[in-house]
C-alpha cells in the first residue's frame, strides 16, 4: 500500500472519530460554554487522529462493534488532546502554536486552558464507564484502568515529569527510552490494546499488540524528534527546534540525526514482525508502523 492510500485510510477514520466526537462533546450554553468552546477548539483544530485509528484497528482484529471501538477512540482523542493543551502552558513547554492555530492559552486564557485540559480528560472516563461502551461492566472497568495506568504518574504524566527534569541535564540513551515510553509511548500501547480488551482477546495477543505498540510508538517519537530538528513551521503546525533550545534530551540529540533515522525503520521493521499472529487482519497497523517513520507533519 503507498503512503497516498494509506493517509487516504486514515482520513476516512478521521472523520468517523471526529463524528462521533460532535455527538460527545456538544456545544453547551451558559457559564460553563466558554469551557466547552475551549475544549472543541482544542479537539476539532486538526491532527491525524492517530491514536483512534490504532484503536479502531486493533478492534477490528477481534470483531469488536465499530460503533463500541469509536467510543474508545474517541475517549482517547481527548485524553491525548488535554496532554497538548497542558504542554503547551506556559508552565510547560511554553507554545504559541499547535496545529497551525494559536494555542488554547492564548485563543482563551490560561486558567480556561488548565480546566478544558481537565475536563477532557475527565470525559474520557466519562465515555469509557458509559454502558454504550461496552455491556460488560467488567470490560468498562478494565478499559478504565487501563487507561487511568497509561495516563497518570507511571505512564504520561510521569513521563512529562521526567521530560521537564531533563531541560539542559546529561541524559542517556536509556533514559530517554525510558521518559518516551511513559510520555508518549503509553497512550499508544493503550490504543493498541483497548480493541483486544473489548474482544476478550487472549493472552498471547495482547502481548503481541504490546510489543508492536512499544516498537512502533518508539519510532514514532524518534520520528517526532527527527521532524522537530528538520521541520518548519509551516508543515509542523508549531514552533519546531524549540526541545533543542532548551536543552532538552531527544534521540536525535544524542544520536544524530541519521543514525536516529536507521533506529526509527528498524524499529518499525520490529514493530511488523510482532504482528505476524493476525495474518492479513492487521495489514493496516502494518501500515501504520511504516507511515510513523515516513510522515512529513
Amino acid at each position: 500500500m503507498s503512503q497516498a492510500l494509506f493517509e487516504n485510510t486514515l482520513n476516512v477514520m478521521r472523520k468517523k472519530v471526529e463524528d462521533k466526537l460532535e455527538q460527545l462533546l456538544p456545544n453547551a450554553e451558559g457559564p460553563e460554554g466558554r469551557l466547552f468552546q475551549a475544549m472543541r477548539y482544542a479537539v476539532f483544530a486538526g491532527g491525524k487522529r492517530f491514536r483512534p485509528f490504532l484503536a479502531c484497528e486493533s478492534a477490528k482484529l477481534f470483531d469488536v462493534q465499530p460503533d463500541a471501538a469509536l467510543r474508545v477512540a474517541a475517549a482517547i482523542e481527548c485524553i491525548h488532546t488535554y496532554s497538548l493543551v497542558h504542554d503547551d502552558l506556559p508552565c510547560m513547554d511554553d507554545d504559541d502554536l499547535r496545529r497551525g492555530l494559536p494555542t488554547v492559552h492564548r485563543k482563551f486564557d490560561e486558567a480556561t486552558a488548565v480546566l478544558a485540559g481537565d475536563a477532557l480528560l475527565t470525559i474520557a472516563f466519562e465515555i469509557l464507564a458509559d454502558p454504550d461502551t461496552h455491556q460488560d461492566p467488567y470490560i468498562r472497568n478494565e478499559l478504565t484502568r487501563r487507561l487511568a495506568l497509561a495516563v497518570g504518574g507511571h505512564g504520561m504524566v510521569g513521563g512529562q515529569m521526567i521530560d521537564l527534569l531533563s531541560e539542559g541535564t546529561d541524559v542517556e540513551i536509556g533514559g530517554i527510552i525510558r521518559m518516551q515510553q511513559l510520555k508518549t509511548g503509553a497512550l499508544i500501547a493503550y490504543a493498541c490494546e483497548a480493541g483486544a480488551v473489548m474482544g476478550h482477546a487472549s493472552t498471547e495477543a495482547l502481548h503481541a499488540l504490546h510489543a508492536y505498540a512499544h516498537d512502533m510508538g518508539l519510532a514514532f517519537q524518534i520520528a517526532d524528534d527527527l521532524l522537530d530538528q528538520e521541520g518548519d513551521v509551516e508543515t509542523l503546525g508549531k514552533t519546531p527546534g524549540k526541545d533543542a533550545n532548551v536543552g532538552k534530551a531527544t534521540f536525535v540529540a544524542i544520536m544524530g540525526v541519521e543514525k536516529a533515522r536507521n533506529q526509527a525503520r528498524m524499529l518499525a521493521d520490529q514493530a511488523i514482525q510482532h504482528l505476524d499472529l493476525f495474518d492479513e487482519k492487521a495489514d493496516l497497523l502494518r501500515e501504520a508502523a511504516r507511515f510513523v517513520i515516513n510522515r512529513r507533519h
